[in-house]
């Protein structure tokens, strides 16, 4: 007979489990803004690393995911209801869900992570 935790563990799916995503594996896609990206995900969150060029534009839009932006080179501006932000390197943007928002570079180019929950369809790897 099984104990229950050998029948819990037989039936874990690989979104239940610990994953570790070697460097070799986070291939750098391009959006249709000309950024590039890779991302990962689990079931209700997800890390998104960007690269974007000088002179890029993400249109105004907007997602049912939270947002919360941590840019680690350069900056971007985050166009809002309230204005235009700044975002610098170690600096963060949070943006709740739903809410309008553009993100542009200037002169430079800049790399970021974003955190979503829940996962934002747009950018889950297609395999």
């Amino acid at each position: 007979m099984k104990t229950e935790t050998e029948t819990e563990t037989e039936t874990e799916t690989e979104t239940d489990l610990p994953r570790h995503f070697p460097r070799e594996t986070l291939h750098l896609r391009s959006d249709e803004t000309g950024a590039r990206f890779w991302s990962v995900s689990l079931n209700s969150t997800q890390l998104t690393y960007f690269e974007v060029g000088p002179n890029c534009r993400f249109e105004g839009h907007s997602h049912p995911s939270e947002q919360i932006t941590l840019v680690l080179e350069g900056e971007l501006f985050f166009e809002t209801v309230s204005g235009i932000t700044p975002v610098g390197t170690g600096e963060v943007m949070a943006i709740p869900a739903n809410v309008h928002h553009a993100v542009y570079t200037k002169t430079l180019a800049a790399k970021a992570v974003d955190a979503w929950s829940p996962v934002n369809k747009k950018y889950l790897n297609k395999r």
